[in-house]
This record gives C-alpha cells, sequence and structure tokens, in this order.
C-alpha cells in the first residue's frame, strides 16, 4: 500500500513504546458529487445515469481493491437513492458498516464513513451540523479496535478511538479563510466535549477529509499547535533543507488551480497540545493581520471579541496599540502559566490531558500514497477522470502505550 516510510520528520508524534499491535489503514477521499462535475463546462454529470454510474462504480472498484480499515468521503451524492443503494450494498457486503450525513439546507452532497468490522467496533455516531454559511458537516465516531483474542496481553487495554469526517468550506474569497478556522475550532471544542461528557481518557484521534487548504494557510498551522500532524507529510518528509513546503497536490479547482487540501491528521495521547481558545485567539489575530476576518454572515461572536480583546491588550491598560499587536501576534510573547512556589506550573483550566490515563492505543504512520501517484509530485494527470480530487490513504501501526 504505497511506497515504504523514509522516516519521521516528528518524531515526538511517535508514541515511546515499541508494543505493536498490528496495523489499520484510513482513505479520504472527496469524489466529486455528478451535480456538481460539469461535462464540457456546461451539463452537469448528474443528468446522465450511465456517466456517473460507471464513474461511482469505478470509485469503488478502486476503494474495494484499497480494503480501507476505514473509508471517508466527501461530497457523496446522499440525496440520489440509487447512488446511496449502490454503496450500502456493495460496501456491506465487503464487510463495512456505512454512516451518512447530508449537508444542511438540501445541498444534496454529504458525507459517508466506511468502517469495516473486522477491524474496528462503532462505540458511537454523532452528526455536527456547522450551521453556517456553508451548510457544512461533520461526523464523529467513537470507535474501539478489535484485537484478537489470541493477544491476551491487551485485556483490559483502551482500545477507543475518535474519528471525524468533514468537508470544510472553500475559499471563494480570503474572508473564507476566517469561516473555516472557526468551523475547525467547533469540530475540536465538540471533541473535547465528547470526551469530558463521556469521561473518555486520553485517546488516539484522526481527522479525514477535504479542508480546502494547504500548508501555508493557519488551517494546518491551527492543527499543528493542537498536537495534530499530517500523516502524509510524516511518511514524506521535505528531504530538501531549502524546500519549505513539499510538492504533493490533491485538488484540481474549478479555477483550474493544483493545491493540496486532503488531509489524514493525526493526534496522539501523547502529544502535547495548546489550551483551544489561546490557539484560535493567535490564528484569529493572524487572519486580522491579513485582514481577513471580515466576512458579514459570519464574524467574531460577542465573546471571542473579548477574548481576542484581552489577548492583544498585553498591559491591561484597555487600549491596544502597535507595541500591543506586535506582542500578540508573537506566539512566544504569549503569557505564560504562573508557577506555585516550587517552581511548578499552574493549571488556569483543567485540560482534558489531565483526565486519568489508563493504559491504551496510539498510531505510529507506516506509510502514505495517493491516487493518482503523479500528484506527489505536483503533477495533475490529463487522463484522470474518477474526481477532481485525488484519494489519501495512510496505514498506521498500532502500538500500546
Amino acid at each position: 500500500m504505497g511506497r515504504s516510510n523514509q522516516g519521521f520528520c516528528d518524531q515526538e508524534q511517535q508514541p515511546r513504546s515499541s508494543d505493536s499491535i498490528g496495523t489499520v489503514s484510513c482513505t479520504t477521499f472527496n469524489i466529486l458529487a455528478p451535480i456538481y462535475k460539469r461535462l464540457n463546462g456546461k451539463n452537469c454529470e448528474s443528468e446522465f445515469r450511465e456517466i456517473w454510474l460507471g464513474r461511482n462504480i469505478s470509485i469503488l472498484d478502486g476503494l474495494l481493491n484499497l480494503s480501507s480499515s476505514i473509508i471517508c468521503l466527501q461530497e457523496f451524492w446522499v440525496h440520489n437513492e440509487e447512488l446511496v443503494k449502490l454503496y450500502d450494498k456493495r460496501l456491506g457486503d465487503a464487510g463495512y458498516v456505512t454512516y451518512k450525513l447530508a449537508r444542511t439546507n438540501n445541498r444534496g452532497d454529504g458525507l459517508l464513513t466506511a468502517v469495516h468490522q473486522s477491524h474496528f467496533h462503532v462505540l458511537n455516531h454523532q452528526e455536527f451540523l456547522f450551521n453556517d454559511i456553508g451548510d457544512r458537516v461533520a461526523q464523529l465516531l467513537h470507535l474501539e479496535l478489535l484485537v484478537p483474542s489470541s493477544q491476551s496481553q491487551y485485556t483490559g487495554v483502551q482500545k477507543d478511538v475518535l474519528l471525524v469526517n468533514t468537508h470544510l468550506i472553500f475559499p471563494h474569497d480570503s474572508s473564507y479563510c476566517f469561516v473555516r478556522l472557526q468551523q475547525v475550532c467547533k469540530i475540536l471544542h465538540y471533541l473535547d466535549s465528547y470526551c469530558h461528557e463521556h469521561q473518555l481518557p486520553c485517546v488516539p484521534i484522526i481527522l479525514c477529509g477535504d479542508w480546502n487548504g494547504s500548508k501555508k494557510g493557519n488551517v494546518y498551522k491551527f492543527l499543528e499547535s493542537q498536537g495534530f500532524v499530517s500523516s502524509y507529510d510524516i511518511a514524506h518528509p521535505c528531504t530538501d533543507e531549502h524546500e519549505e513546503i513539499s510538492k504533493w497536490i490533491s485538488h484540481h479547482n474549478h479555477r483550474g488551480n493544483a493545491c493540496g487540501v486532503d488531509f489524514i491528521w493525526l493526534r496522539n495521547p501523547s502529544k502535547p497540545r495548546r489550551p483551544l481558545k489561546e490557539s484560535f485567539t493567535e490564528a484569529v489575530v493572524g487572519n486580522i493581520k491579513l485582514g481577513l476576518t471580515n466576512h458579514p454572515e459570519d464574524g467574531l461572536t460577542t465573546e471571542e471579541i473579548k477574548d481576542l480583546w484581552e489577548h492583544m491588550d498585553t498591559n491591561g491598560d484597555g487600549f491596544i496599540d502597535s507595541s500591543d499587536f506586535a506582542r500578540a501576534w508573537n506566539p512566544c510573547t504569549l503569557v505564560q502559566p504562573e508557577e506555585d512556589g516550587d517552581g511548578n506550573r499552574k493549571q488556569t483550566e483543567e485540560p482534558l490531558d489531565a483526565l486519568t490515563v489508563a493504559t491504551g492505543i496510539g498510531f505510529n504512520v507506516s506509510k502514505a500514497m495517493f491516487l493518482p501517484s503523479e500528484v506527489e509530485m505536483g503533477m495533475w494527470p490529463e487522463n484522470y477522470s474518477l474526481s477532481d480530487h485525488a484519494q489519501l490513504t495512510v496505514e498506521f501501526s498500532v502500538v500500546k502505550l
């Protein structure tokens, strides 16, 4: 399943235990809903049954050939009963249980997540509606890794995993970058709330989907600040020290631009992260610096404005001047936690990581590949017609922490 991994560019993300349990894999793919695919720049593919049906049969053939443990699809045509039945039947016959979620306001497309029942047991499934200008949604699946009974040494080990499938809003103009930041923040806040509500100890989290933003954007940096790593970039680290951004692309959009927007993010329980509010505020400051927060329908809430003001008014004089702005923009000047008399840092807000940590599992990124393979070198093949996105698959080795 793709070329072997040559090393890790972020050793801190790899759990320190070497007790390997086995491997699982995950595929994410925006399959371009027929209602959006244009033929010769005119008619929608949805008007021609033989064409959209043939393309989706080919998509299913490829997915079933990969046999990934988890499949996350975006732009799935949920409002077409024939297509839904086709996916349910073929994926079901192959041992998958499927969950579908339509975008709000009858957009026609949505998400499909399929989990192979020989690899994971689905403990819970929840739907998250952003209720914003993009009618975007997300799926949260609480999974339990299935371990063969012969591996008795893993009895009593926490095997929970949280999985998210989503498709963020397309950046029609620069102001939408802020909306995407809000969407990601909502997802992470929802994950934290879910863990607290269900008293989950720290568990690995996998975020899949079309993020409609590249490695250069604030969403990428924001997720990194929250302890997530891009699985593909872990498997294929940049070898040229002068090349800051790897060449891979995954999407040829309707404007004719090729960019890398499809990710499988991983956060292990052992990965440290900054407070969510702090990271979000810093990202918002970055957007303000670039003039990107002027979207009238989805601006800052009153509470977010208050938090942002307090963050930027670093000397507490009630005014924000150029020096305050400079200090707030610099991540190194963020207010550090207070220390007690013994030199230990005080926690102003109990983090989720403070919950009792049971013996559990984590993931190492073993392999990762895009199909078609040409996109890994920054080239979009002219004869590729399955979608306007490439398909990303990652293989994880499961380890006991």
